[in-house]
């Protein structure tokens, strides 16, 4: 078997991907893009300069908030049709911990005197919505939307009612509810009032209002809203494209902690794109987006520690985090892992495991030709083997 030197790039860079292929998403992100990273020390393609482009189509909103979506939330619509804005960021209304047990027996039994006679640092209402107790948050909300003007209260209720959690699905009273909050200054319900303005959900999709409203909540703090915002001067449609705009913008959103703003950034630093060239920058916002659980920013930071590039090589580690995002269905990170396993580069060599991956790879579209020529060369007990192992994966027969 042929070997490589290091495992090769067989397309663009992920993250110039993300920029080239925008699309309106409800979540964490307005725009995404599939992760494409390589094992290479090939520079990628530059980002095109400005040019007209098309107008970006709408996308379904991610599971779940966020790692809280952002990354508690609505469920996937499939594309390219909309679904709801995303759920409300909010951990609490208060600096203190919500009291779980609390919470959970006064929930259960649906008991909203004794659960609002408790302590007013306990936020009974996230804690039933956390729960999945949808219908009891949706009355909590109410009575406390209703009786103390509580913007967050009305928030929860846009997000119920966009949802359809609790209640059944009607955007009117969702825009009705985010309004309410927004107008008072809650810059969630302003972020997910223009995510729904955006996608015309409720009415007439309205980018120039979604996207005065995404700025309103940028100044707020909402991290979110900056990262959306930045890829709407990325895309050029709603405001002219200006890359350094959007830098400043991801920057803000990434030193939010937003993993997909740390992802976006750290390709504006690799190809020196709104800002200077750093790719000891792009690599520790990679590492930063891939401890958080950002799936593209694993691979290419697995490839960077394959590599050394920005960081101290370290192919175990690398072949680590590979097999991380193999699991979860990644197919560059399996094309990877299985190019490691079958030619024993940071790990021992495994041909069975390692074509397996290939096969599973291959089904998503990552094909390999040299990896096909492996698996032509096996004995037909050996291929047998790897039949078998990538239908357990796949969960065919």
């Amino acid at each position: 078997m042929r070997q490589r030197d290091t495992l090769l790039p067989g397309g663009i860079d992920a993250g110039m991907r993300l920029l080239r292929a925008v699309t309106i998403l409800f979540g964490s992100t307005l725009f995404a893009a599939s992760a494409q990273a390589q094992i290479s020390l090939v520079p990628p393609a530059a980002i095109p300069q400005p040019q007209a482009q098309p107008a970006p189509e709408p996308h379904s909103a991610p599971k779940a908030a966020p790692k809280h979506t952002p990354k508690a939330a609505p469920k996937p619509a499939p594309k390219p049709e909309t679904k709801s804005a995303p759920p409300p960021v909010r951990k609490s209304t208060t600096t203190e911990k919500p009291a779980p047990d609390a919470a959970k027996a006064a929930a259960e039994n649906n008991d909203l005197d004794a659960v609002l006679n408790e302590p007013p640092n306990v936020d009974l209402v996230f804690g039933a919505y956390q729960r999945g107790l949808y219908r009891t948050a949706f009355n909590l909300a109410t009575k406390r939307a209703q009786e103390k003007n509580d913007t967050a209260a009305m928030t929860m209720l846009g997000e119920l009612y966009a949802n359809g959690q609790g209640v059944k699905r009607d955007y009117a009273k969702a825009i009705q509810w985010y309004k309410r909050a927004a107008d008072q200054g809650d810059r969630e319900a302003m972020f997910a009032l223009a995510m729904l303005k955006i996608g015309g959900q409720g009415g007439p999709a309205d980018r120039e209002g979604g996207a005065g409203l995404l700025a309103s909540a940028a100044k707020l703090g909402e991290p979110k809203a900056a990262y959306n915002l930045a890829l709407l001067y990325v895309d050029g449609q709603t405001f002219p494209q200006d890359f350094k705009r959007a830098a400043e913008l991801l920057r803000i959103a990434a030193d939010a902690g937003n993993d997909e703003a740390q992802y976006a950034l750290a390709s504006f630093y690799k190809e020196g794109t709104g800002v200077e060239k750093d790719i000891d920058k792009s690599v520790r916002l990679l590492q930063a987006a891939a401890m958080a659980g950002n799936i593209p920013a694993e691979v290419e930071y697995a490839i960077a520690l394959f590599n050394g590039t920005g960081t101290s090589k370290n192919e175990v580690a690398a072949i680590s985090l590979l097999r991380k995002a193999a699991r979860q269905n990644n197919p560059i990170a399996q094309n990877r892992l299985a190019l490691a396993l079958t030619q024993g580069k940071g790990v021992p060599v495994d041909m069975i495991d390692g074509l397996k991956w290939h096969l599973v790879a291959k089904t998503a579209g990552k094909g390999d030709p040299l990896l096909d020529e492996a698996l032509a060369r096996l004995s037909p007990e050996d291929r047998a083997k790897v039949d078998a192992a990538a239908r357990k994966w796949l969960g065919t027969k």
